[in-house]
C-alpha cells in the first residue's frame, strides 16, 4: 500500500509575488541674493552658487544666472540644480521645482523632471527661468534681496517582501514589553547613574562582546551588575532598545539625532553590533552638515567607516565648505585626533581641481 506523504502536487498552482515600491525622498534648500541690482552685468555664463546640501545620498547645489546661461537668452535670468557627487556608481532619479518667493508668500514657480541623471548629465533647469527687466520691477525683489527655493525629490525604487503573518507578529512589541517590565532580568547596568535591566540571553544572541563577556572561556566573574564607562545614558538605552527590538528610536531634534548617532554608531561598533553600526552610518551619510561633518570624519576614521569617510571628505572637499568647516570645533578636534586623515582631505582636495565640467543638452537644459 502507498504510502501517504507530504510531496505538493505537481499539477498545483505555484503563484508568487514581488511588489516593487517607488517612493521621492524631498529636500528643499534656500539662496537669497542680497544686493540683487548689484548682480546685473556679471556677464552671461557667471553664476552665483549657493551651499551644497544633501538630499536622498546625493549633494546638490543651486546655480543662479543673474544675466544669463545661454547668450541667445541674456534677457533673461538662468536658474539650476546641479548634482555635484562624486562619481556615480548608479544613474539618480530625480524630480526638480524651483521657486521665487516674496514675503506674503506668493511665488514665481517651474518645475520639471523626473529625470535621470549621471556623469554625463548632472545639472539641469531653465536659461530662459524669468525675465530679468520685469523681476526687477516686481514684489518678489525686496529690499534689493531676491528669495529662490529649490526642492530636489529623489525617487528610489526597491523590492519589497509581502508582508505575511510572521511579519505582522507582535514579537517585537513583546520583546519590548519584557525590557520595559524587568520580568526575569537576571543582569543590570549603571551608566551614568542610571540602572537598566536586561537578559543575558537576549544580549548575547545579539552582540558577540556580550555574549563572550557573560559565557565565553574568559568571561567576567561579576556579570550580574555592570558599570558603563564612557557612555551616556540616552545612548545605552537606545543600545539596548536595538538590541530587543531591531530599530533605532526617532529624535526630535535633528542636530541632537545628528549627535546621537553619531555616538550610537561608537556604541554598535563597541558591541560588534553590525546591523546597527551600519543603519547609523548610512544616516550620518544622509545628513553630513557643516557643523557636524568633522565629527563625523573622525568617527568614520576611528571606527573604519569606508563610506562614512568618503562621504565626509567630498563634502568638505567642496570649494564652499572647505573653510566654513575649517573653523568650526570639529574640524580642530579632527587635527589633534586624526591628524593622519588631514594628509587624505589635502590630496581629496588636490586631485578635486582636476574635476572638469561636463558637456550640454539644449533640448533638456541638462549640462
Amino acid at each position: 500500500m502507498a504510502k501517504v506523504g507530504s510531496i505538493q502536487d505537481p499539477e498545483a498552482p505555484n503563484s508568487t509575488r514581488s511588489i516593487s515600491k517607488t517612493v521621492t525622498i524631498k529636500g528643499s534648500h534656500t539662496l537669497e541674493i542680497h544686493g540683487f541690482s548689484l548682480t546685473k552685468g556679471m556677464w552671461v555664463g557667471k553664476c552665483i552658487s549657493s551651499d551644497t546640501f544633501s538630499v536622498g545620498g546625493h549633494l546638490w547645489q543651486i546655480l543662479f544666472y543673474p544675466d544669463g546661461k545661454n547668450p541667445r537668452r541674456d534677457n533673461y535670468v538662468s536658474l539650476f540644480i546641479t548634482l555635484v557627487s562624486k562619481k556615480l556608481v548608479d544613474n539618480v532619479r530625480a524630480r526638480f521645482e524651483y521657486v521665487v518667493l516674496d514675503e506674503s508668500g506668493d511665488h514665481h514657480h517651474r518645475s520639471n523632471g523626473p529625470y535621470t541623471l549621471h556623469d554625463g548629465y548632472r545639472t539641469i533647469g531653465y536659461d530662459d527661468f524669468c525675465e530679468r527687466t520685469p523681476l526687477e520691477a516686481s514684489r518678489f525683489v525686496k529690499d534689493d534681496c531676491l528669495t529662490i527655493q529649490c526642492t530636489v525629490g529623489v525617487v528610489k525604487t526597491s523590492m519589497d517582501v509581502p508582508k505575511t503573518v510572521a511579519q505582522t507578529s507582535d514579537l517585537r512589541q513583546s520583546y519590548e514589553q519584557l525590557l520595559e517590565s524587568r520580568e526575569g532580568s537576571d543582569v543590570s547596568f549603571e551608566v551614568e547613574g542610571e540602572t537598566f535591566y536586561a537578559h543575558k540571553l537576549i544580549l548575547s544572541t545579539r552582540s558577540p562582546v556580550f555574549k563572550a563577556q557573560f559565557f565565553g572561556p574568559l568571561k567576567e566573574e561579576n556579570t550580574c551588575h555592570i558599570k558603563i564607562e564612557e557612555m551616556q545614558a540616552p545612548i545605552f538605552k537606545a543600545l539596548l532598545n536595538f538590541i530587543y527590538c531591531d530599530v533605532i528610536p526617532d529624535l526630535d531634534s535633528k542636530c541632537l539625532d545628528i549627535i546621537m548617532t553619531q555616538h550610537l554608531l561608537a556604541a554598535a561598533d563597541r558591541y560588534g553590533i553590525e546591523k546597527l553600526r551600519s543603519l547609523c552610518e548610512a544616516r550620518l551619510c544622509e545628513n553630513i552638515a557643516i557643523d557636524t561633518v568633522a565629527s563625523s570624519l573622525a568617527l568614520a576614521e576611528q571606527h573604519g567607516c569606508t563610506q562614512l569617510r568618503s562621504t565626509s571628505l567630498e563634502f568638505i572637499g567642496l570649494a564652499e565648505n572647505l573653510e566654513v568647516v575649517m573653523q568650526t570645533d570639529g574640524f580642530k578636534n579632527l587635527k589633534e585626533s586624526c591628524p593622519a586623515v588631514i594628509y587624505d582631505l589635502l590630496k581629496y582636495v588636490a586631485r578635486k581641481r582636476d574635476y572638469s565640467s561636463v558637456s550640454y543638452d539644449p533640448d533638456l537644459n541638462i549640462y
